[in-house]
């Protein structure tokens, strides 16, 4: 029954789970737009920076208006990710990217869900 657990480990599969805060929808027009520009360029390339393998992203920002604070969240990341620290500093990476004095944990919060690849549904 285990052997499905046996499957390569080379990377971590990893759901990143982005979420936008009250003060996303607080700030003014220009603000939102240079917070979008900030963030463009703060989850640019991820595949360069951090060795990651992106299998997908969904915004729900259609039908989940407002702030989430919990899940469901706002937006998605699926990535195959070689090691934890790989996770870890993707997730610091609202906390180390400023838009104007502030840093992006400002609008947005992150959290990631560690696993493995389903040992169904794949094709």
């Amino acid at each position: 029954m285990s052997d499905y657990r046996d499957s390569d480990r080379s990377s971590i599969r990893v759901l990143f789970c982005i979420g936008v805060r009250d003060a996303f929808f607080d700030a003014a027009a220009p603000e939102r737009a240079a917070l979008v520009t900030a963030t463009r360029e703060a989850f640019a390339d991820l595949t360069g920076r951090f060795g990651l393998r992106v299998l997908g992203t969904m915004d729900d920002d259609e039908v989940m208006v407002g702030p989430s604070t919990g899940f469901p969240w706002t937006a998605y990341i699926l990535a195959d990710v070689p090691d934890y620290a790989t996770v870890a500093a993707v997730c610091s990476i609202i906390r180390d990217q400023g838009v104007g004095d502030v840093q992006l944990w400002k609008y947005y919060t992150i959290e990631a869900r560690l696993g493995r690849g389903l040992f169904f549904g794949n094709e």
